[in-house]
Order: C-alpha cells, then sequence, then structure tokens
C-alpha cells in the first residue's frame, strides 16, 4: 500500500508520500515515488486522496519540467488534477488541458454603485438570461445567435483557421459555433453582477470554448491515446487520459493549432457575452460608464513559457497566471466572495494562482447531501436560481474561499473583494 494512503489522515503532511518532505513558510514540496517532486500551495485546505494518488501520477512523467505546482483549490479531474500546473518539455497532455479549452473568466467595473440599483433584482436577471442564451444541448437555446457576434467572429478570422484544422482531420465534426459565440453553456458556468468593498457595480462572467472547444479536446485526447499505443519508444502512462503528443510529431502541431483556435475563441465568446450583458444592463439601470479596470484571463489552458532555464509548454488546468503585476480573477462560489488579484510573478509555481474555490465533493454528491432549503439559505440575498437544478453548485460543495485565499497568499495580493447580487446559471 503506498505512502500516499497510508498519510491521509495527516492531511499530506510529513508522512503522506513517504519519502523526504521539506517544510517551506508559504509551500510544501514532495519527493514522490516515481521520482517527481511536487510543490503545493495547500496549507489549511483539504486535498482529497484521489488528487494526491492522481498528482503524483503526473509528477512522475519523465517530461515534466522541475516540479509539479498545486494549487490549493486542488480537485480529482480527468487524468491531471484540477488546480494544477504542468511544465513539459517537448510533450503536451491533451486531457490535462481538457475539453473545456480556454474556459476562463471575464470582470469588468462599472460606475454605478449598490445606491443606484433597484430593490428587487429579478428583473435584471432575467433580461441578462433573454440577452445572453444559456444551457447545453437540445434543450438550450443556444442556437440562438446573439447581435454582432456574427460581424465579430468574421473579424477574427476563426473560421478560416479552423477549416484548415477540419480539413485536415476529417473526423472532426464541425458544429454551429458561430450560433454558439456569446452564449454561456451549463455546468459550473456563470453570470455575476457583484459589488466590492467600495460598493461599485462589476459585471463577471465564466465560459469557454463552448461545443467545438469540447469536440476539438475530446478528438485530440483520443488521437493521443492512440499515439500512445503506436509510438515505439516505450513510454507507459499510470493512466491513459495522461497520454501524450511529442514536439516533432505531426499530431503536436495540429493540436497545438487546436488548442490555439479554442483558446481565441474562448476569449472572444467571452468579450461578445460581456457587450450582451451589458446591453442588458443599460436596458435595466441608469446610464453608467466602464472603467479602465477589466480582466480576461484563461484558466483551462496550455501555452509556451521560459521557467527555469528552459522554454516549457505550461498547461494550467484550473489555475490562473499570476506573472508580475498581471491582473486577474479568482471566483468563489454561489453566494461566496470572489477576488480580483494581482500576481507576485513567484517562480516556483510558474507565475500561477488558483483559478477559484475548488469542489469539496462531486456533483453526484453534493446533490445527495444537501437540500433545496441549504441552498436557499446559501444564497440568501443573491438574485439567482433556487431550485433543485443548481444544489450542485450550491456553495457547500467547494472549499472555503478565505482559506484558498490565505494558502496562496504569496502567489497573489488581493486588488478587490466581490460579493455577488445576481448570479445567472445555465
Amino acid at each position: 500500500m503506498s505512502e500516499i494512503r497510508r498519510g491521509r489522515a495527516e492531511g499530506w503532511t510529513r508522512r503522506s508520500l513517504g519519502n523526504r518532505l521539506k517544510e517551506m513558510s508559504e509551500f510544501e514540496v514532495f519527493e514522490t515515488f516515481a521520482g517527481g517532486r511536487i510543490k503545493a500551495w495547500v496549507k489549511g485546505v483539504p486535498v482529497e486522496d484521489a488528487a494526491r494518488e492522481q498528482l503524483e501520477n503526473v509528477a512522475g512523467l519523465p517530461f515534466v519540467h522541475s516540479h509539479l505546482a498545486v494549487m490549493p483549490d486542488v480537485h480529482f479531474g480527468r487524468g491531471a488534477t484540477v488546480g494544477s500546473v504542468i511544465p513539459t518539455k517537448g510533450a503536451i497532455i491533451p486531457a490535462a488541458v481538457g475539453v473545456d479549452i480556454g474556459c476562463g473568466m471575464m470582470a469588468v467595473r462599472t460606475s454605478l454603485t449598490a445606491s443606484q440599483l433597484p430593490d428587487s433584482l429579478s428583473a435584471v436577471r432575467s433580461e441578462i438570461e433573454r440577452k445572453v442564451p444559456v444551457g447545453n444541448g437540445p434543450g438550450g437555446n443556444h442556437k440562438d445567435a446573439p447581435a454582432r457576434a456574427t460581424s465579430a467572429l468574421r473579424r477574427s478570422g476563426l473560421d478560416e483557421r479552423l477549416e484548415l484544422i477540419t480539413g485536415k482531420h476529417k473526423r472532426i465534426q464541425r458544429t454551429a459555433f458561430a450560433k454558439q459565440l456569446g452564449t454561456l453553456g451549463g455546468g459550473n458556468h456563470f453570470i455575476e453582477l457583484c459589488l466590492d468593498e467600495e460598493d461599485r457595480v462589476w459585471v463577471m462572467l465564466h465560459s469557454g470554448s463552448r461545443g467545438t472547444g469540447n469536440i476539438l479536446g475530446t478528438y485530440f485526447i483520443q488521437e493521443a491515446r492512440e499515439a500512445l499505443e503506436k509510438r515505439v519508444l516505450g513510454y507507459h502512462v499510470p493512466d491513459r487520459d495522461l497520454a501524450f503528443f511529442m514536439e516533432g510529431e505531426e499530431l503536436f502541431d495540429d493540436y497545438v493549432m487546436a488548442v490555439g483556435w479554442a483558446q481565441d475563441y474562448a476569449r472572444l465568446n467571452r468579450e461578445v457575452m460581456m457587450d450582451r450583458v451589458l446591453i442588458a444592463l443599460r436596458d435595466q439601470l441608469p446610464a453608467f460608464t466602464l472603467d479602465r479596470m477589466a480582466v480576461n484571463c484563461h484558466h483551462n489552458y496550455v501555452e509556451q513559457e521560459h521557467h527555469f532555464g528552459a522554454d516549457v509548454w505550461v498547461t494550467r488546468k484550473g489555475a490562473v497566471s499570476a506573472k508580475t503585476g498581471e491582473l486577474g480573477i479568482i471566483p468563489g462560489s454561489m453566494g461566496a466572495k470572489s477576488f480580483i488579484v494581482r500576481g507576485k510573478g513567484h517562480a516556483e509555481s510558474f507565475c500561477s494562482c488558483s483559478h477559484g474555490a475548488g469542489r469539496t465533493m462531486s456533483r453526484a454528491e453534493a446533490k445527495r447531501t444537501f437540500t433545496l432549503d441549504d441552498h436557499l439559505a446559501a444564497t440568501a440575498g443573491v438574485e439567482c436560481r433556487k431550485d433543485a437544478g443548481v444544489i450542485d453548485e450550491t456553495p457547500m460543495a467547494y472549499k472555503d474561499i478565505d482559506a484558498v485565499m490565505a494558502a496562496q497568499s504569496d502567489l497573489v495580493e488581493i486588488v478587490h473583494t466581490l460579493k455577488q447580487v445576481v448570479c445567472v446559471k445555465g
């Protein structure tokens, strides 16, 4: 039995990995059995057993550069752990990036104050829901193209880039991605109105590359599995979801092209969505202007960066870039605080921070554990869905956001603390 399992009761402290552990004032360092190293900002926050084992699997891969960085919102994910930063030399793991490629956050501060909001925000939420299509699948209204989306897409060049990808990979199903531009999706994606410490009104939203990004991610994850089986170099991975592409292979370049497309589409999707939300607000609220304080950041993506003397591919799976002076967004959950942060450029974290609070339980477990009354109490004072369909997103299913922020105080500084007053879910 592995020392990971023996050490569970100690919350991933001295005996959790059984090898040499060096405690730092800011993070913990673990030497894994496979020879990899993990540097974890997890002091004061829970880390589930399955996530610990998954982290060791990734850290031991031969092409991981220097170490694996673990953020305090860490929890079990597909293949690689959510809340991890994976630097790789000469290889990329598609399942570590995931299928919600380019998923991220956007926020902008307005000139509005709390005193200018109506006593009831129900009409505001309804107007946002009318202007921004939400939902997934045939039951959603994401097929209704928002105004301006078509022209924004035409200027972007994304259609031509996707044609190059699908022209080469005929099995990739072309979707009506133009009609999904500016749409929210489901799950943990959201649109919020928030108040900061000065009672200024912010608009904040969370979404990604929608159906097309999912199709691209799923396709290349399967291609990586097939490439692993055919490769003659004898690489072994402990989980088939850790299958990878190697630089020099044709599929590596194709994946970089596809993931770049999805990340650019996701960023544009948030911009178009924000445009639609602001139109909705102007229909419902007094005239306002926008502040220069605006952020648009990915937290499921890969890009090439330079760290510890080498050019590496950095996969942030549920993590945000936090270079020195760089602004980012760390949302809480429905009913919890969120934060606008400024990066401190911490080299050991590969200049990264958490992407949110992080789940403490699965969606299914949350639905089994909490009642509608629990959800109503947790979201008191927030204009949002109060039905059983969002219990899996209730705040109790997530870690304490204050503990998460305390664990990464050396990674970011808090610029603004936000509390939502409206939350729109798909």
